[in-house]
Parts: structure tokens; C-alpha cells; sequence
């Protein structure tokens, strides 16, 4: 198969997002879209090219005193009858529009039409993001190819309509679980009822009023939220165990041990086990590129809502944002879109931080 990523698509990143959308990449069938970027980028003499498994690296070496990295993952969520690509007006529908492919289209379109940046750029193009964090490229970069990550500053191109969402929130889930002890329904009275102990685990979780605070200037906003409930033996039998599948949001300036901490707290009285656990990351406001990043864009950040692969360059110390143009409630939804004025803005605002000074 031809490359559709030519020298003409490369120069225009409206079409480029429509022919990166119409390049199926569900997680870990991410083959031929790097073949498709590593080929594109090998024939950019400006950059230097690498590749470890499906995550396509290029960057250039021009001996600037600060490196930044531009990065975007190449999977999307399953098809859902929203592929191939389609144009209506001003919005071009399909799976990945909106995250991340406009994003990644970016990323590509200033890789091979800006050869003399003010900063030397490094530009990551990873595989499953989508899907459990043993597969991400960047966690696979991170432990086999560290040089990749390095860098004075980061920016992850997820959607975020067009400003800057600082940091993220941290993620962690947990199982509460509730004892009791198994009887007949016909003599309930000789048991004990796991489920109707759980009735306070709801409760609590009801009542709960969360956290919100303030970081350089950005509102993060915590939330502790039920997720599963299962419990129950027969329909003829006092069940001995239920379990409540909870899942916390907490703020950057809260540490996985201050977090579970917390949630110790909430629930105190009862067993509570942690199944799943990432740190959040500060906003990183403060960095030199950070600043003249967000003089670009012109208008005030914004806390990140959620949890993105920031997270893993400030665990490496790198300050990171996330700036894209796709608007993240339309991820992974049937109808996704993306804006082309958005497109357009996005690549102008990312050309006027990044171009040189004349």
C-alpha cells in the first residue's frame, strides 16, 4: 500500500487528520499507521527516526539550549459503524477525530513542515493508550528508551477544544468490601446480611462532599464515585460478602499515599483493598516554555479533569500541559467530531511558539 501521508497531505493539517481518521488503529492494531508515520518521518531530513514496537520517534538535533516533546498516540477505541471519515460543513466525523488524531495530525504537520524551531523538538507518537497501561507506548519508552522522554517541557496534544488543561487529576480504584455470615432466607434471622451492610458503604458515599481546590490558579475538583456492586450466593441464601467498586479523583497536590489515605478514612470500619492506582500531576506553569507556550495560545488554563499521560513525564519531572484540538466530551462517542477551524487554530497557535524568531 502507498503511504497516503504525502508530502501534499503532510502540508495541510485539515486533510491530514482525515487520512490519519481513515487509518484503522484500534489498540494494538496500531501497525499500519507507524508504518505509515515512521516512513513519512525517515523522509524528513530535518529529523532523526526511531521505532520500538508500534511508537514512532523522530527529532531534531539542532543543539538548542531547551528540548520539548510534542506527543500524541496513534490508537483509537473500537469502530462503531463511524469509519471511514466523513466531511459535513465545518466538522469532520469518524473514530479518533477528536481523540487524538487532529491531535497527532498537529504533532506531524510541524514535524515535517518546520525544520528550524526555536526549541529542539521531540516528537512521540505512541501506541495503546486506549487500553491497560502494560501495553502504552510511553510506559514501554519509559523503561526501554528513556532518552526518548527527555526533555525542559511536554506537551500531550489530547483533545481539550483548543486551550490549555494543566496537570491531571490522579485515578485510584478500590474494592470496600462487607462481611457477614451465610444463613437460610427461611430463617434470615440466623445470618447475617453482606448486602444490607453495605447500605452504609452507599451512605457514605452519598454524603460525601468533595474536595475542591486551587492550584496556580487551575480548579481541580475531587470526586469519589460507586463503579460496580456485586454480592450474593443463591436466591435462597443470606449472602457472607458484598463488594463496592469505588473510584476516587483526587487533586495533583495529593500524593497515591495521601489518596489512599483519604479513602481509609471515608470508609473507615470496613475492608478496603486498591486494584488500580496513578499519581496526578501538577500543573507545571512555571517552566520557561510553559510560559511562552501559553502566551501563544492567549488565554487563561484550565485544570485537567481527569487523568492523562501527563502524568508520566512529571513523574519524570518534565512539566506537562495538554492542548488539543478536539473537544474531549465527544471521545470515544459514536458521533465523535472535530472542528476544522479548530485544526487550523491549533497548528497556527503551535507554529507561532514554536517557529524561530526572524
Amino acid at each position: 500500500m502507498a503511504n497516503p501521508l504525502t508530502p501534499d497531505v503532510l502540508v495541510d493539517p485539515v486533510e491530514l487528520t482525515r487520512t490519519l481518521v481513515d487509518i484503522e488503529s484500534v489498540s494494538r492494531d496500531e501497525k499500519v499507521i507507524a508504518d505509515c508515520v515512521e516512513d513519512a518521518m525517515r523522509k524528513t531530513p530535518h529529523l532523526s527516526t526511531e521505532r520500538q514496537g508500534n511508537t514512532v520517534m523522530a527529532r531534531t538535533q539542532l543543539g538548542r539550549e531547551q528540548r520539548i516533546v510534542l506527543a500524541g498516540h496513534l490508537d483509537t477505541v473500537p469502530l462503531n459503524d463511524n469509519f471511514p471519515s466523513t466531511v459535513v460543513d465545518d466538522l469532520i466525523y469518524g473514530c479518533g477525530t477528536a481523540d487524538m488524531k487532529s491531535g497527532v495530525a498537529l504533532a506531524l504537520h510541524l514535524a515535517a513542515t518546520l525544520p528550524d524551531p526555536r526549541y529542539d523538538i521531540t516528537y512521540l507518537f505512541y501506541e495503546s493508550e486506549e487500553i491497560d497501561s502494560q501495553f502504552n507506548g510511553l510506559h514501554l519508552a519509559g523503561q526501554d528508551r528513556p532518552d526518548w522522554l527527555r526533555a525542559d517541557f511536554a506537551v500531550l496534544l489530547e483533545p481539550t477544544y483548543g486551550v490549555v488543561e494543566a496537570g491531571c487529576q490522579g485515578t485510584m480504584t478500590a474494592t470496600v468490601r462487607t462481611h457477614g455470615r451465610r444463613a437460610h432466607t427461611a430463617r434470615a434471622w440466623r445470618g447475617v446480611n453482606a448486602i444490607h451492610a453495605a447500605g452504609e458503604v452507599l451512605r457514605r458515599l452519598e454524603d460525601y462532599q468533595p474536595r475542591r481546590v486551587t492550584i496556580d490558579g487551575c480548579n481541580y475538583r475531587e470526586g469519589l464515585s460507586a463503579v460496580r456492586i456485586s454480592g450474593g450466593v443463591a436466591g435462597n441464601v443470606v449472602p457472607d460478602e458484598c463488594e463496592i467498586d469505588v473510584n476516587l479523583r483526587f487533586a495533583p497536590d495529593r500524593s497515591e499515599e495521601q489518596a489512599l489515605a483519604h479513602l481509609r478514612e471515608v470508609f473507615k470500619g470496613f475492608d478496603l483493598e486498591v486494584t488500580d492506582s496513578a499519581p496526578g500531576a501538577l500543573p507545571g506553569l512555571d517552566a520557561p516554555a510553559a510560559r511562552d507556550f501559553l502566551l501563544a495560545v492567549g488565554e487563561e488554563p484550565a485544570a485537567k479533569l481527569g487523568w492523562t499521560d501527563v502524568a508520566r513525564f512529571a513523574a519524570l519531572g518534565i512539566p506537562a500541559l495538554n492542548y488539543g484540538p478536539g473537544d474531549p466530551r465527544l471521545a470515544h462517542a459514536q458521533d465523535e467530531h472535530v472542528e476544522i477551524g479548530k485544526i487550523r487554530d491549533g497548528a497556527a497557535t503551535l507554529h507561532r511558539w514554536l517557529a524561530a524568531d526572524e
